[in-house]
């Protein structure tokens, strides 16, 4: 069962120099592989750690992974406005920590947040600028193998994402980018070049130069 909630005191974020990009993605379709690449290759991209409720897995470092905290620091973090949003996934909570979002893109640097697609609904909400990609597995087929060969979870588990995955690809539309994830090198390069393309919008490339943009009378 997942619950979903935005908080109800934050109002849409102004406009910053800085991008926030989310990639969401049905487990087992390549996304952290992506993400992690990308931000190998590009200094100027900073990732968002989600809080977590949940135990950490095998591999997983507090603070680069995720934010592993108690039930107890999570209501505080949440009771303190301190989440853009949070969700209850099987018994567990994740959220999105507002402070790395805002001093990030208010300091002119780009953010990335892994999360699911309504998460990144919510943030959409309250930072009408957000770039949605969406990767996708090339079929169900080659998604559940991935799933095997990882040996993370158990044939139920895996059962039950698949499952699902089948859902989750139904939002795909809701992002503006989506990207097929069959071939990792060709994937990664579509990647990185969403983040270039969207550093030259018009409202990214105004708020930093506003100098620039004010001297040819363009507004900001």
């Amino acid at each position: 069962m997942l619950l979903l909630y935005v908080n109800p005191l934050l109002s849409p974020m102004s406009k910053a120099a800085g991008n926030v990009f989310v990639v969401v993605a049905p487990s087992g379709a390549g996304k952290s592989s992506l993400v992690n690449a990308l931000l190998a290759q590009d200094p100027k991209l900073c990732l968002s750690v989600s809080a977590t409720t949940r135990a950490p897995r095998s591999g997983e470092t507090d603070g680069k992974d995720y934010r592993f905290v108690s039930k107890d620091e999570f209501v505080a973090m949440r009771q303190n406005n301190q989440l853009l949003e949070w969700a209850e996934v099987h018994g567990n909570f994740y959220g999105t920590p507002r402070d790395q979002i805002e001093q990030a893109i208010h300091q002119g640097r780009d953010i990335l947040l892994e999360i699911d697609w309504q998460g990144a609904r919510q943030v959409k909400r309250l930072f009408a600028q957000t770039i949605g990609i969406f990767i996708l597995p090339p079929s169900i087929q080659t998604l559940e193998q991935r799933l095997q060969q990882r040996g993370q979870d158990s044939q139920a588990v895996i059962a039950r994402r698949i499952e699902a995955a089948s859902e989750e690809i139904m939002h795909a539309p809701e992002f503006e980018y989506v990207i097929i994830n069959q071939d990792f090198r060709i994937a990664l390069a579509e990647l990185a070049e969403v983040v270039a393309v969207a550093r030259l919008r018009y409202n990214s490339q105004s708020a930093k130069n506003e100098g620039l943009f004010a001297s040819f009378g363009l507004t900001t």
